[in-house]
């Protein structure tokens, strides 16, 4: 452990350990060549010794150290000092995600989709340049002060995995995916379950699965299904909790395929909480038995073995299992070894109408039921050659296909007797139908283009298939009336003839760009809050204050418009606070500056900075201008400056006065021993008394002359007459006052 005050290559110094985890302790430092805060993560020392996990680190941590993504903690540098090795990273002030949860039990659904989609955007930049994080958790998303999410340890968790020792994989063992619980391959989807689990844990204040031991945890990750998110908390809508659970699907071909679907679905689901859009894998179920944990896999979990593989026996090459095993996880036998006609390979069984996936999860059973000991009866197929099979299902169909036609041919026979036999025109019957003789016209190398119009393209580009006919998209346009992803427009109509195998083009809907605010609940939020969510809509918010005397100060009262497109600008109208908090502004122009001070008290409003000018239009002492209009509404204690004449720019009236004061007896007593006074002028400008401070208060005794001499004193101009008054500032009684008189100065 490093001691503060120690220096790391002379540029680091150590102010304090912020932190420990199970490969490394975390210190804030300050760098100083950059002069700027950091922390270092400083690999422990038994780990420092095992070369090979030194050079897994040191690579993974470099290769993180080229993300640079809002949402990632920044790695500034990997050093490698001798026996100590150590990652410089940003510092990030704020808190966990896990300690936020700790905090406050639930998140609420808006926050937490908001941090969710911040966390996402990392992970996605790390996944574009290869990186997977391998141990999403809330302990690795910091909240910092200025409310960005930022995820930490990119690179740091997949080094880890490199190891024989289950530390890594166990101290993270609520949120590792099943195929990391099994010891068994992982890629990105392996972060779109553990963000699935985070996610849960946001909002309902737990993690899904629990127990006495790590193992247990694990297991629960394996075989227990997951409890739905709103019976824990019932505001959950239907939108994020879908989210969460595909997310945290136990097979990672029926999870999201990638994290910009997940932050897709995330931002929908904020304009959309309580619309079924998530499209969800559907539950297969093969009428197989339970399939029981081995003790070689319970062992692998126990002891975290990553390089773990099973007995499951494989009779063609290079199958992909559906739980994650790829490449080299599988083992190669004779093929005299496995029961006959155990398996199809993956060509015969797509031969039989079988999707990949039917073929995988098939074949998964197989080898479940041969590793149990079944043959033949259970869990095999007839022993039926496959070629043999196909050309029977190829003869079936032609039979089928012959007599189809023959009873066609008979009722059109049939249709035109009765119709001769009516005396009805046959034009009528022909009238909904394709007209024979069209139909004759068509060679063999001619087909009808169908109507594939809002259709999904996939839809589309079948329909066209069953007609022959290939699909080419020219282009996508915004509508507002056709979804994102289904057929605008098709060049060739409906009926035209064309020749099969063609390419006929179609333009695709690119959706609507218009934002629907009603589905968002934005009033409540505070008004930045909101601007936040309306920007990642492609948005711009302007906020505008209104008076509510209702809605709290600061949050959104409505917005205009409702239905914006990407690109506008959207008014948040925020409460001010209520109206019986307001307090009119006086008009304070052309009043003494005492009467203004007085309105203000009146209005229970503040006088604020006072600033002299010249003016040859309003007297000396009297107001010329007021920062805040008449009549503006504001808050109660308000300040309001205003500018004070000082007369005629030039123009100066000026007197003088040279005596002396002390303390003597008066009718109301004896001479004070010593006293607190001033010296000021006091002139009248228009009925209003002006006081003009010459000496600020100081003390006196009675056996002090208190000297009184000003010169060239300047008045208000055009006012000639004027006293100077020795005031006691404790009481504001005027001791002595001198007459005196002023005049223009030249």
């Amino acid at each position: 452990m490093l001691r503060s005050g120690s220096y790391l290559q002379d540029r680091y110094e150590i102010l304090e350990l912020i932190g420990s985890g199970g490969m490394a302790d975390v210190y804030k430092a300050k760098c100083h060549k950059l002069n700027r805060l950091v922390a270092i993560k400083v690999l422990k020392e038994e780990f420092s010794t095992d070369s090979g996990f030194v050079s897994r680190f040191k690579m993974e941590a470099q290769a993180a150290a080229r993300l640079s993504h809002p949402n990632i903690v920044n790695i500034y540098d990997v050093v490698d000092d001798g026996n100590l090795h150590y990652i410089v990273m940003e510092l990030i002030e704020g808190i966990t995600v896990k300690n936020y949860i700790a905090k406050k039990g639930q998140l609420d659904i808006k926050e937490a989709v908001g941090i969710s989609i911040q966390v996402a955007q990392g992970i996605a930049a790390a996944h574009e340049h290869q990186i997977i994080h391998r141990d999403i958790k809330p302990q690795n998303m910091i909240i910092s002060k200025d409310g960005k999410v930022k995820v930490a340890d990119f690179g740091i968790a997949k080094a880890a995995t490199g190891q024989t020792t289950t530390m890594a994989a166990m101290g993270s063992v609520h949120y590792i995916s099943p195929e990391q619980a099994r010891g068994g391959y992982s890629d990105s989807r392996s972060d779109i379950y553990s963000l699935g689990i985070t996610m849960y844990e946001m909002v309902t204040g737990r993690v899904p699965f629990a127990g006495d031991n790590t193992v247990a945890v694990a297991l629960a990750h394996l075989e227990e299904p997951i409890v739905r998110p709103s019976v824990y908390n019932p505001a959950v809508p239907i939108s994020l909790e879908n989210i969460i659970l595909k997310c945290t699907e136990k097979k990672p071909e029926y999870r999201y395929l990638a994290v910009t679907e997940v932050i897709s679905d995330l931002k929908r689901s904020l304009i959309y909480p309580n619309e079924d859009f998530v499209t969800m894998t559907p539950d297969q179920d093969f009428g197989g038995e339970t399939v029981t944990i081995s003790n070689e896999e319970l062992n692998a979990i126990k002891v975290g073995q990553k390089n773990y593989q099973p007995s499951y026996r494989n009779s063609q090459e290079d199958y992909r299992r559906a739980d994650g095993y790829r490449g080299d996880d599988y083992e190669s036998y004779e093929e005299s070894e496995l029961p006959q006609n155990m398996e199809y390979s993956e060509r015969e069984y797509q031969d039989r109408g079988y999707s990949d996936r039917e073929y995988q999860d098939r074949n998964y059973r197989d080898r479940d039921y041969q590793q149990r000991g079944y043959h033949g009866s259970k869990g095999s197929r007839n022993d039926v050659n496959p070629k043999i099979e196909r050309i029977m299902t190829a003869v079936g169909i032609f039979v089928a296909i012959l007599i189809l036609a023959l009873l066609i041919f008979v009722f059109v026979r049939l249709g035109g007797i009765f119709n001769l036999g009516s005396g009805s025109s046959p034009t009528t019957i022909q009238a909904e139908v394709v007209p024979t003789s069209e139909e004759n016209t068509l060679s063999d190398t001619e087909t009808y283009m169908p109507d594939v119009l809002n259709l999904h393209v996939d839809m589309a580009k079948a329909k066209l298939k069953e007609a022959n006919l290939d699909m080419k998209i020219l282009g996508y346009e915004d509508s507002d009336t056709v979804e994102k992803d289904y057929v605008l427009s098709q060049v060739i109509p409906e009926g035209t003839v064309v020749k099969k195998y063609d390419t006929v083009g179609v333009y695709v809907s690119n959706g609507s760009d218009l934002v629907d605010l009603s589905q968002m609940i934005l009033t409540g939020m505070d008004g930045e809050s909101a601007k936040l969510v309306l920007e990642q809509y492609k948005l711009f918010a302007v906020l505008q204050p209104e008076y509510h005397d209702t809605i709290p100060e600061g949050q959104v009262i409505r917005c205009e418009p409702m239905q914006p497109r990407e690109g506008d600008t959207v008014t948040l109208f925020v409460s001010a606070g209520s109206m019986a908090d307001m307090r009119s502004v006086p008009e304070l122009r052309n009043l003494t500056e005492e009467a203004a001070i007085g309105l203000l008290a009146a209005a229970e409003l503040n006088p604020g900075t006072v600033t002299p000018q010249y003016d040859d239009t309003v007297p000396a002492g009297n107001i010329i201008s007021q920062e805040l209009e008449a009549n503006t509404l504001v808050k109660a204690g308000t300040t309001v400056s205003y500018v004070v004449s000082l007369g005629p720019e030039g123009q100066r009236f000026t007197g003088s006065i040279s005596t002396t004061f002390q303390l003597i007896a008066t009718s109301q007593g004896p001479a004070p021993v010593q006293a607190n006074v001033m010296v000021r002028l006091k002139q009248d400008n228009n009925g209003e008394a002006v006081y003009t401070t010459l000496m600020d208060p100081r003390t006196i005794t009675s056996d002090e002359l208190l000297s009184i001499d000003y010169q060239d004193m300047e008045g208000i101009p055009g006012v000639d007459y004027g006293e100077v008054e020795v005031v006691n500032v404790e009481n504001g009684m005027v001791m002595q006052s001198y007459p005196v008189g002023f005049s223009r100065a030249e």
